[in-house]
């Protein structure tokens, strides 16, 4: 496996070649996590031929470095705190607060934006392919699989283009499966791992989801 991948479009193309197993399975559907991993996630729904939908999930930055989490947040009331971070920052209860107010109002914003008058999709007793362009901290995942588990699904995979190994091994713990195609040591940013890793915006995220809505995927 090459250890950059042109954009999300070829790493999704990639990923599938690794997900075959899970193809023409009625059982099965792949959520991705927005904006970053609906791209990839729609190659892969497109080359399974599975249902695509979003697992909506915020992640909840340290502020002044919006970048680094410190944990992230799921619709439900879902929240996992970094507390690594947190300790590591010395960041107070009422910071964290506060980050996450705003963001709960930004998850809404999204699930208005994205979802419009879509039901969320029933995962109940299916396997869930939860893909994403790429793993930092973890954060974010794991506040994706929480909202996931409450929904009682059968099988969880986690499938992304690149992480850090420590982290996928962690992640063997948490659901069935993870499928990642590079994990390199160390990783530092995950846009480092491709060549064009421009910002997904929102409008991408509208027309990719109203593809599958079409039936055109």
């Amino acid at each position: 496996m090459k250890m950059q991948f042109r954009d999300r479009t070829e790493a999704g193309q990639l990923l599938a070649k690794k997900l075959t197993a899970y193809a023409y399975r009625s059982d099965v559907v792949v959520l991705a996590l927005p904006r970053g991993g609906v791209p990839v996630a729609f190659e892969v729904a497109k080359a399974l031929n599975v249902p695509l939908d979003i697992c909506l999930v915020r992640k909840l930055g340290v502020p002044g470095q919006k970048e680094l989490a410190m944990g992230a947040i799921a619709r439900d009331d879902v929240m996992v705190i970094d507390h690594d971070v947190v300790e590591w920052l010395g960041i107070k209860r009422a910071v964290i607060d506060r980050v996450v107010a705003m963001e709960q109002q930004e998850l809404q914003r999204r699930d208005r934006a994205y979802r419009g008058s879509r039901p969320i999709p029933n995962v109940r007793q299916r396997t869930v392919i939860l893909v994403d362009d790429g793993i930092a901290t973890g954060s974010t995942i794991r506040a994706a699989i929480a909202t996931l588990h409450q929904q009682q699904p059968e099988q969880i995979v986690v499938a992304v283009p690149v992480a850090a190994n420590a982290t996928c091994q962690e992640l063997k713990t948490e659901v069935d499966q993870v499928v990642c195609l590079i994990t390199p040591e160390p990783l530092q940013s995950i846009s480092l791992w491709y060549e064009n890793f421009s910002q997904t915006t929102d409008a991408e995220v509208r027309n990719l989801l109203a593809q599958v809505t079409e039936g055109i995927l």
